[in-house]
């Protein structure tokens, strides 16, 4: 398990912990890998879970690199046989990975955790202007991607065999919130199966977005994608 972390130190602990158990009452054998950018304190508290014998690995910088290169530089080092990240605040309840389990052993490639479909259950929804905003970067990004049928992209909550994990991510290059379009793009162009899967979702009304430049530089980036597409740059 990856979990991807801006200044988390308020959250990082419990939800390695959380974690913990979870994989230990399913009696699995699990790694936790903390991609942690940020000089609040959060990589030490993640070190401080794995003296106390969380097998957990630490990465990342002062610096903020990117959720996208956190998560790629993580998947290079895991080991286990199914890789996935999950929100380092918990916004997804890590029990419903029970769902996502199953389909990983029966053919599917990649699992994704859903927020739009007709089963997910939202229990504390955004502000409505984020709302609103969703629907239109999915109206944008189907027009210039694709991607039809996936419902939601963005989910911080997704699985995969690790053979499929190696091969997306190591044709990976956006470092920003966008690399969750780009590897769901790979996964469709190298013909892996992917299965949207409705999930619990609660928001915690801390989005780390910039309403002006953060979205400036996502569309920039869906347009990096739609570009690597055509030069078919993922087949390297």
């Amino acid at each position: 398990m990856i979990l991807p972390a801006f200044n988390e130190a308020g959250t990082i602990a419990g939800t390695i912990l959380e974690t913990g158990r979870y994989f230990q009452t399913r009696g699995l054998r699990y790694e936790i890998i903390v991609a942690a950018d940020g000089d609040d304190g959060t990589r030490e508290l993640a070190l401080e879970t794995a003296r106390q014998g969380e097998p957990v690995r630490v990465i990342g910088n002062r610096q903020r690199s990117g959720k996208g290169r956190g998560v790629r530089e993580a998947v290079a080092l895991a080991q286990g046989k199914i890789v996935g990240y999950a929100d380092a605040d918990n916004k997804v309840p890590i029990e419903e990975f029970d769902k996502m389990r199953p389909c990983l052993s029966q053919g599917y490639d990649v699992a994704i955790g859903s927020r739009a479909m007709r089963e997910s259950q939202i229990e504390r929804r955004q502000p409505l202007f984020r709302q609103i905003g969703g629907k239109g970067f999915g109206m944008f990004m189907h027009a210039v991607v694709g991607l039809q049928g996936i419902t939601d992209t963005q989910c911080g909550f997704k699985f995969f065999t690790r053979e499929a994990a190696r091969e997306i991510f190591r044709r990976q290059r956006i470092d920003g919130y966008m690399f969750d379009v780009e590897i769901l793009a790979i996964a469709r162009r190298l013909g892996y199966r992917i299965q949207q899967i409705p999930i619990r979702w609660r928001d915690d009304g801390d989005s780390r977005l910039a309403l002006l430049s953060g979205n400036a530089r996502n569309v920039i980036d869906i347009f990096r994608i739609r570009l690597a597409q055509g030069r078919g740059s993922d087949k390297a």
